[in-house]
Formats: structure tokens, C-alpha cells, sequence
């Protein structure tokens, strides 16, 4: 009777099992939602150009002499509680920009700002907690990471804005998920180099790709309230898009960890990463909003299959 009695308080669009209803009580369920803690793959998303960077960093290092496997260990782990916090505090924002367009949105209607069971004001604090965690985390960091961070909050607060002046919001989106490939270089090596930017830019387009494939689930919603994406521009042609966005990430990872000086095992991995590209295009239905969204989530396998293989190629590195 109880999993009836708040079978209401649940998201559409999130899975009704997750951990998040299992141990929360109930009155904190709308916060999760809110920070996406029953969707990880939004924090997962905005780790992996933290972990490849960070470790990309750490093979190049190597060659300078100063690599420290406790001072990236260290990082990898301040990466994961700051993406956890900052994805949250940027989903809370976001929210509260759409609070609006949310409630003419099918899959977006039942999120705890539109159906109510969360107020602005208490949605506010919430965003002010989770940014003071990621605060702490950064001033972890040196002072020029810390500024890079800093930095990144004027792209953060005008993503919710963008689907309303163009027709590329995800890339505002990939600027702002992405900035962990300049953060993880320069707390290793304190400073940014033609490597980082290039990652940067890699990670851009990744995110540029997965994002048009999230966004084919809402275009009908979208064009009827007049919000815009790459999904709507792109269109019949979002696969043709996506060999070139995937393909573009492809070659901007060669290249940065080529300049890094990554060993064959990071270049073996990329051919996983172009294997698991491959199967999202031939697969993608962009009628079909389950198999978009499934898709979508395959880019973590995606973001660890590329992390695993940097991080193997630091072991073999390491004298």
C-alpha cells in the first residue's frame, strides 16, 4: 500500500527502482529528483572528460618528471563528489529556468517544480547546498584550477536560456559538460595545454551527439511550445550528424592523447569508443524515445571504455 500510496511522487522518466526510493524516505524523494541522484548518467556524463584529462595529464607527467599516483587518485575521487554536486545544482538551475515549459512537456511534467511538491524558494536553498559541496571540492584544486571553475559558472547559468535564442543548445551544453577536460589537466600540471583544449574540443562534440539523441524525445513537445534543439534541426539527418560529431570526437582524442604522449593501450581503447559510435548510428530510431534514451545512456560505457584505457596506459607508463 505504501509503494501505491507514492507511486505519485515518482518522475516519468526515471526508473521506479532506483536506490533512491529503496533508502530515502519519502519527504527527501523530490530533492533527489530534483539533483537527478535516480538518473546518474547526467553526473557520470560530466565525469569522464574530468577522469580522461586528469589522466591524460598523468601519462604526460611522467615525462616531466612530477607524476604522483596519490595526487591523482586524489583527484579522480574530488572529480566524482564535485560532478555528483555541481550536475545537481546545474539540473535544480535548469529547472527552474523551465519551470514553465516543464509543465507543457510530457516527460518533464511530473518533475517536482512543475507537479508541485517542491516550492522555488526551497528549490533555491537546494541549489545554494549542493553548490557550497562543490565549492569545497574545487578549493581543493590550485588557484589557476580554481579559476578555471569559476570560470565555467557564466556558461553553466546561460545553458537553460539557450533553447530559447538558437538552434544549438547542446553545444552551450557540451561548453559547460566538458569543462572537466581543462579542470583535470591543469590540477595535475597547473595550467592548460594544446592536449586539454584539444580533449576539450572532443568532448564538446561527444556531448553535441548524445545530447541530439536525448533531445529526439521530446522534438514533438518542443516544437509545439517553440523550444529548440539539434534534434529538431537536424532532423531525418541526425545520422548523417552523428558520424561527423562522432567522428570529430574520434580524431581530437587521437590527437590530444598523441600529443600527451598516451601509449597504444589509450588508442586501442578509442577503437572501442568508435566501435560502441558505430552501433548508436546504425542502431537510432529517432521515432522510437526508449531506444533514444537507451542509446543516450550508452555513452557511459562510452566515457569508461576511454578512461580505462588511459588509465591502464599510465600503468604501463609508470617506471
Amino acid at each position: 500500500m505504501q509503494d501505491s500510496d507514492h507511486f505519485n511522487d515518482r518522475v516519468s522518466d526515471a526508473p521506479s527502482d532506483n536506490w533512491v526510493y529503496r533508502i530515502l524516505p519519502p519527504w527527501l524523494w523530490p530533492y533527489a529528483q530534483l539533483a537527478r541522484w535516480d538518473r546518474p548518467i547526467g553526473w557520470q556524463l560530466l565525469m569522464w572528460p574530468c577522469f580522461w584529462s586528469a589522466t591524460l595529464a598523468a601519462n604526460a607527467a611522467i615525462d616531466e618528471g612530477v607524476y604522483s599516483g596519490g595526487l591523482l587518485v586524489s583527484h579522480l575521487f574530488l572529480y566524482f563528489i564535485g560532478a555528483v554536486a555541481m550536475r545537481g545544482a546545474g539540473c535544480t538551475y535548469n529547472d527552474l529556468v523551465d519551470h514553465e515549459i516543464d509543465m507543457q512537456v510530457a516527460r518533464t511534467r511530473s518533475r517536482p517544480l512543475p507537479s508541485g511538491r517542491v516550492t522555488r524558494a526551497h528549490a533555491k536553498i537546494f541549489i545554494g547546498l549542493q553548490a557550497l559541496v562543490g565549492l569545497f571540492v574545487l578549493l581543493q584544486f590550485n588557484w589557476f584550477t580554481v579559476f578555471l571553475g569559476l570560470l565555467s559558472l557564466g556558461i553553466v547559468a546561460l545553458y537553460p536560456y539557450a533553447k530559447r535564442f538558437t538552434d544549438w543548445p547542446q553545444f552551450y551544453l557540451g561548453l559547460a559538460f566538458s569543462w572537466g577536460a581543462l579542470m583535470g589537466w591543469a590540477g595535475i600540471l597547473g595550467g592548460i595545454s594544446v592536449a586539454s583544449v584539444l580533449l576539450y574540443a572532443a568532448s564538446v562534440a561527444w556531448t553535441i551527439g548524445y545530447d541530439t539523441i536525448y533531445a529526439h524525445q521530446d522534438k514533438e513537445d518542443d516544437e509545439l511550445i517553440g523550444v529548440r534543439s539539434t534534434a529538431r534541426l537536424f532532423g531525418d539527418r541526425t545520422r548523417a550528424w552523428l558520424i561527423g560529431l562522432y567522428g570529430l570526437t574520434l580524431v581530437l582524442m587521437f590527437a590530444a592523447f598523441a600529443l600527451a604522449g598516451a601509449n597504444l593501450i589509450a588508442f586501442l581503447a578509442l577503437l572501442g569508443a568508435a566501435g560502441m559510435f558505430a552501433w548508436q548510428i546504425v542502431r537510432l530510431d529517432i521515432e522510437d524515445a526508449a531506444q533514444c534514451l537507451a542509446l543516450f545512456q550508452s555513452n557511459n560505457r562510452v566515457g569508461l571504455i576511454i578512461f580505462f584505457g588511459l588509465f591502464v596506459s599510465l600503468l604501463f607508463a609508470i617506471p
